[in-house]
């Protein structure tokens, strides 16, 4: 039941990683839950991200980030401009927040602005910036905007060819 698979001794011992298809769900099907993209809080990254799906930062994050949804937890700091339709920020945060829907928590520090739609903030929350309510028309062009920079994104695979490329 949770045993190692043999495909390790296959490729040589080099791990391989499968690409993965973006095409979108025929009508009908039910969409697949895609899990969370996790930066864990001993991870530290330069650049931005992208991604379709939800991301949750507990590391350092230095960079824009465009994504569904966005959760920074008490661990996470992110620097850079933020472009989602929900954000939840326990961390701490220092750049502009567009999104529909932003919560900060009592533990959140958040120093930017704030485009939302919907802004809800525990006592305790420490933000320094100016808070700004977005139009209907100016929320709609948030999510296309991430699904655009989404798809533009090649699809990398790995495989043990690398090893021998670099030799």
């Amino acid at each position: 039941m949770f045993s190692k698979s043999s495909s390790k001794s296959a490729n040589n011992g080099q791990a391989s990683v499968q690409s993965i298809s973006s095409s979108p769900a025929k009508p009908g099907e039910a969409a697949k839950p895609v899990p969370p993209s996790i930066i864990s809080n001993d991870l530290r990254m330069v650049g931005d991200l992208t991604s379709k799906g939800e991301i949750h930062v507990d590391g350092v994050i230095e960079g824009d980030i465009r994504c569904q949804v966005l959760v920074i937890g008490q661990s996470g700091a992110v620097t850079g401009e933020i472009i989602a339709d929900m954000v939840r920020v326990h961390g701490t945060l220092t750049g502009q927040i567009r999104a529909r829907s932003v919560f900060l928590a009592a533990t959140a520090r958040v120093v930017g602005d704030i485009a939302h739609e919907s802004l809800a903030i525990e006592p305790g929350a420490f933000l320094e910036g100016h808070c700004g309510r977005m139009d209907k028309t100016q929320d709609t062009a948030v999510i296309p905007a991430v699904n655009d920079v989404a798809a533009s994104i090649p699809t990398l695979t790995f495989s043990s060819d690398l090893k021998a490329a670099s030799a």
